[in-house]
């Protein structure tokens, strides 16, 4: 997901990495929730990932 979003938000894996790290991201929304997201679509991930960054204040 790391590489699907920096490639959607024209960025580096590390810059998206980082973003991801400094939201909790990984841990408070992708880990918790892989068995559904798992089942979705990439871009729709990706769109859900945006969501969760700009509801904590990090515009992509």
């Amino acid at each position: 997901m790391i590489h699907a979003c920096a490639n959607k938000w024209s960025k580096t894996p590390s810059e998206v990495y980082f973003l991801m790290t400094q939201s909790d991201c990984i841990n408070s929304f992708l880990v918790p929730n892989f068995d559904v997201l798992h089942t979705q679509s990439t871009s729709y991930i990706v769109e859900d990932i945006t969501e969760y960054l700009r509801v904590r204040g990090i515009n992509v």
